[in-house]
């Protein structure tokens, strides 16, 4: 006899029969599709990945009307801002421009959530610009539950229709591709089933590109040469194995006389003894001496330096008795992991590497807690405290690795240094001007070290565009990227990788699938033909994506 739960299993995505607007133009569909077989699940878009991006894809598409269907690895849908617990890195001038309206959308909610709270001050409420934890990477560092919550409620009427279907804990484990169509991908769940999902459109939202990989998509992995990106910046040879560091996140407390002090981690004598070179001198990993470290410096107790960098909680804008103390996430030079990729390399060297990443992690906590020189003289703060339900696990580690480097796909445009560095602009260059423009952003081309130990570094960007060329892959014509898998190189994925300009790229895509199923024209069609790429633009500036910066720019 059949369960209820295999039958509410088979029925979540039966139940999905395509939208009215989908089934009105399924015959004159530029992509075909064959008809619908016993067993298998069909809808009108189907995202694997349920990270930043792909939930602006998601919500992009619904608003449409199209039927969507979005898988996500771990329990917790949002990406950068929840799974991996990092508050967003932003432009500055992101209150007003710089980010899509249901970005903004998004913010506003989350400041919403901690007004609501009768126990925030006054003053805190009554500023129109709240910074939950007053962490300076971010005007709005806030804790990933919130940030949760508030794209799980852009989405609730679509999931609550129907018209969304979120599979938790579900990955890719198979894609059937015909020429250059992608017509199924096989998913497999926690418990082992599998379920094969059907679209006329694939979205590839995962955070390692693992869709495209399993599409045979054509790729690029870490750093490529000079000679094939011609960026004066890159290396003479390419390195596909050279990659920027990961971090897995961790969220601690502060109670002062408190002893909270952890379990010394099995592998904390190697991560005591890592040294990292930094022009030529040594420094220890697990320490604050190195010269850009120690300008910042580390001190619970005055509340400054890194324990304000990503701080997500400041208990001072609440009344007394609120919180015990300040709440920070770690997200810091000492824990990002650079000893090994996670793209490019066996399933279990990745899942080794993960692991020893939160190894890190935990080691940093611990020196922190016990050896950590202190500006009294003494040494550690027992009273730092792991603060597991922050991040949603029993570690205390974030679900996720926060990841900074992706496969990416091979576009019709790829953005390169030149096109978006200041020193390589010619002289007077405000911002860019991409014709095809899909989005704007801007952040500096911010490189963390490589796993080929490359060392870490700033570059000075002028505010950009995403370029439509840089969504549409060269071969495939029915795969979008909507991560950090699309059309950037190894150097300027360091200034596209950020939670904003993620957002918009998966909005746009969003847009693009459902003008491409309205006007009966592939995505690579669309680019193609300038008119085509106009009247999808003008769709988006209709959804309130921006296309543009304005000149002059203005202050912030």
């Amino acid at each position: 006899m059949t369960s209820r739960r295999d039958m509410l299993r088979h029925l979540t995505l039966t139940s999905l029969a395509v939208s009215p607007l989908g089934a009105a133009l399924r015959a004159a569909q530029a992509i075909p599709v064959r008809p619908i077989r016993a067993h298998e699940h069909r809808a009108d878009l189907i995202i694997i990945g349920g990270g930043t991006g792909g939930c602006a894809a998601a919500l992009a598409a619904c608003t449409r009307g199209l039927r969507v269907v979005m898988t996500e690895e771990s329990g917790w849908i949002g990406g950068q801002f929840t799974a991996q617990a990092v508050p967003p890195d932003e432009n500055k001038w992101i209150e007003s421009i710089g980010g899509t309206r249901t970005y903004r959308q998004l913010r506003t909610a989350v400041r919403d959530h901690y007004r609501a709270n009768p126990r925030l001050l006054d003053r805190a409420r009554q500023n129109p610009r709240l910074n939950p934890g007053n962490g300076w990477v971010s005007r709005v560092c806030a804790e990933p539950r919130v940030w949760l919550a508030a794209i799980e409620a852009q989405l609730a009427p679509y999931l609550a229709s129907g018209q969304l279907q979120v599979l938790h804990h579900t990955r890719a484990v198979a894609a059937d591709v015909d020429r250059d169509v992608v017509r199924s991908v096989r998913v497999r769940q926690a418990d082992g089933s599998e379920l094969l999902l059907e679209a006329p459109y694939v979205v590839d939202a995962t955070e390692l590109g693992e869709l495209s990989a399993l599409c045979g998509a054509e790729l690029v992995m870490g750093a490529e040469s000079r000679a094939m990106t011609g960026e004066p910046h890159a290396l003479d040879e390419a390195q596909p194995d050279n990659q920027q560091s990961f971090t897995v996140v961790f969220a601690m407390e502060y109670r002062p006389g408190e002893q909270h002090v952890i379990d010394r981690p099995a592998d904390y004598a190697r991560w005591r003894r890592e040294t990292v070179s930094v022009n030529g001198t040594a420094w220890p990993l697990l320490g604050f001496d190195e010269p850009a470290n120690k300008r910042i410096g580390f001190d619970p107790d005055k509340r400054t330096g890194y324990w304000s960098y990503r701080r997500i909680i400041d208990h001072t804008l609440f009344a007394p008795g609120t919180y015990a103390g300040d709440v920070t996430l770690v997200n810091w030079w000492q824990n990002d992991y650079h000893h090994g990729p996670l793209v490019g390399v066996p399933q279990r060297e990745a899942t080794a590497h993960v692991q020893a990443a939160g190894a890190l992690s935990l080691s940093l906590l611990y020196w922190l807690q016990t050896e950590a020189p202190r500006p009294d003289g003494g040494t550690g703060w027992p009273g730092l405290k792991l603060r597991p339900d922050i991040v949603g696990t029993d570690s205390g580690l974030a679900m996720t690795p926060y990841v900074r480097e992706s496969r990416r796909l091979l576009t019709r445009r790829t953005v390169r240094e030149q096109d978006v560095l200041r020193s390589l602009l010619p002289t007077g260059t405000e911002t860019t001007a991409f014709a095809d423009s899909v989005g704007i952003g801007h952040y500096a081309m911010d490189l963390h070290r490589t796993t080929r130990g490359d060392s870490g570094g700033y570059g000075d960007t002028v505010p950009f565009q995403i370029p439509l060329g840089a969504l549409v892959p060269v071969r495939l014509r029915n795969l979008l990227p909507a991560c950090k898998n699309f059309g950037v190189t190894h150097l300027t994925n360091g200034c596209y990788r950020l939670h904003p300009i993620e957002w918009n790229a998966g909005e746009a895509v969003g847009h693009l699938v459902a003008h491409a199923i309205t006007s009966r024209r592939t995505p690579e069609a669309i680019h193609a033909n300038a008119t085509h790429t106009a009247d999808y633009q003008r769709e988006l500036q209709q959804a309130g994506i921006g296309l543009s910066w304005p000149t002059p720019l203005p202050a912030k």
